[in-house]
């Protein structure tokens, strides 16, 4: 789909969207006219807005311009906005075509990409960084392990049980943090997690393959065996080092798997997936 598509996509979704989830409140009861009696015309409300189709006009505005500011499409020329969608909502001649307007929005698309990328491998290396001097410290510490991938932990409780293989379902505890203390998602509070062992972030696939069941350990997981430069969610930020408290409290074998359970895939874990992402 090409960027203009994309766009009005977007903004059409968000106006019935954001529209149907507004319809949801309580309607006030609407009395029918007496007989005999005259409509009175539509009045303009406190706002200054006309009921009924000049309403929804407005209300339609008010959800494009909200998409275009979730875009990041700020700094436009109003004026040429309302002149493009008067130009084709009346069928008048346009300044550009469509094929003119799509290879601009597609010019645009690349640019704001690209400035964002470059945003956003800005702040993985700052973190990075940040990470690198965390585990250069960390791994001196005694009863801190490191592996040859860069995975560090330690062990808080040595269970007697059976270890996980890749192809196996696990069922675990954990709590995840960020290297400031703030944790951003966890599963103590909520049921135990379930997933396959090599449906997780790379951190958790080796490590869940050292773990007997009834571990406790505390996972250290640079950014590259953990999401690297794109981040996750609103939390995890490009280049991010995290650190899971885990607790390995089952294994379930690949006879055991429900026929739902094994096809579902990856799934995202409370509010933030630690899943790999797809």
């Amino acid at each position: 789909m090409k960027f203009n598509q994309w766009l009005l996509a977007g903004i059409v979704s968000a106006v019935f969207i954001a529209g149907s989830a507004t319809a949801q409140t309580k309607k006030p009861v609407v009395k029918k006219p007496v007989a005999g009696t005259k409509a009175a015309p539509a009045k303009p409300t406190a706002g200054g807005v006309m009921s009924s189709q000049d309403s929804i006009s407005y209300s339609i505005g008010l959800f494009m311009a909200q998409s275009l500011k979730q875009q990041g499409m700020t700094g436009l020329n109003n004026a040429l906005l309302m002149r493009g969608m008067n130009d084709a909502l009346k069928g008048q001649p346009t300044q550009l075509s469509m094929e003119q307007a799509g290879q601009v929005m597609n010019t645009y698309q690349q640019k704001q990409y690209s400035v964002r990328n470059a945003e956003s491998l800005k702040a993985s290396a700052e973190n990075k960084k940040i990470g690198t001097a965390f585990l250069t410290e960390n791994k001196v510490k005694t009863g801190v392990m490191t592996t040859a991938s860069g995975l560090q932990y330690s062990v808080e409780k040595e269970g007697t049980g059976a270890k996980p293989m890749a192809t196996d379902r696990v069922k675990v505890h954990y709590t995840g943090r960020l290297l400031d203390g703030k944790v951003f998602d966890s599963s103590v509070e909520r049921t135990p997690a379930e997933f396959g062992v090599n449906e997780v972030i790379k951190g958790w696939t080796e490590a869940l393959q050292l773990m007997s069941v009834g571990s406790k350990w505390k996972l250290y997981i640079p950014s590259e065996l953990a999401y690297g430069d794109r981040g996750a969610g609103q939390d995890i930020k490009p280049g991010s080092t995290l650190v899971f408290d885990v607790e390995l409290l089952d294994v379930v074998k690949a006879e055991a798997q429900q026929p739902d359970a094994a096809k579902a895939g990856p799934q995202p874990v409370g509010g933030t997936p630690i899943k790999e992402n797809r």
